[in-house]
């Protein structure tokens, strides 16, 4: 099931999306021209994005099955992304068959591919909406419709916090999609962070910038603030390969990407 509330017919395929962007970062072929002219920018200015991208993703993976080994069988997944095999519904099926998952994004080439989200196990059920972060009460309004609110929920939130920038209250944010959720929920989080190339980091935002694109990094003690009043998970926030590592990793070394998991007590 899905509901979109939007047609994708019209793409801005002039303009570098950030999801797009992500998507040639892990190797996709979901993109257009002018996102992969973006993203080989970024990659002049940063020759590891690509390790950090798909340390990003590996984190995702961990992060999700960690969560559902808990015995969290639904999920909100905003800021989902272009599909990228195994999606979070794959990772969370595979130990819960029975699993609920919701997607949320904006961007219509997501839109697009939904389709793709929506194939699960038959025992489980996923859905999608077109929906902006910044309209949280919508995700939660959708989100009731297709998961049980009395039970648990695992929120994910990707590599989506950078793009909400202090003037769009991401505290704020985040304090509307848990607010809703009971006891023993749990939020995923990534961020890019501030201190390992505060220069660098700015030559690249400024290339997301020149897209139309607003993108804050945050500092470890900044990303940590998000998780107030819920319970950490070890290890805590710490840079994403270092967050439960496990054998067989595609990238170990350190990535300038701060991640936690916490659970609502």
């Amino acid at each position: 099931m899905t509901d979109t509330g939007f047609s994708p017919d019209r793409i801005d395929t002039g303009t570098p999306h950030s999801a797009r962007m992500y998507d040639w970062f892990l190797d996709g072929k979901d993109h257009y021209p002018v996102d992969a002219d973006a993203a080989r920018t970024v990659l002049g200015l940063f020759p590891g994005v690509k390790d950090t991208a798909w340390a990003n993703r590996e984190f995702m993976h961990r992060a999700a099955r960690f969560v559902a080994s808990r015995g969290v069988g639904q999920f909100l997944d905003v800021g989902t992304g272009i599909p990228t095999e195994p999606n979070l519904h794959q990772v969370v099926q595979a130990v819960d068959p029975a699993a609920r998952v919701v997607y949320a994004d904006n961007d219509p080439i997501v839109l697009r591919h939904a389709e793709a989200l929506l194939h699960g196990t038959s025992e489980g059920r996923t859905a999608y909406v077109h929906a902006d972060v910044r309209e949280p009460e919508h995700i939660v309004a959708y989100a009731r419709e297709h998961l049980d609110l009395t039970r648990p929920v695992g929120l994910s939130l990707i590599a989506l916090l950078p793009f909400v920038t202090d003037e769009q209250d991401p505290h704020g944010i985040v304090r509307t999609l848990l607010e809703p959720l009971p006891s023993g929920s749990h939020l995923m989080i990534s961020h890019v962070g501030t201190e390992f190339d505060p220069e660098v980091w700015e030559r690249i935002a400024a290339v997301y910038r020149s897209g139309g694109t607003a993108v804050r990094a945050r500092s470890q003690t900044e990303v940590a603030r998000f998780f107030d009043g819920l319970e950490l998970c070890a290890p805590g926030v710490v840079p994403a390969t270092r967050w439960q590592p496990e054998p067989g990793m595609r990238v170990p070394g350190l990535q300038p990407v701060y991640v936690g998991v916490a659970r609502k007590p």
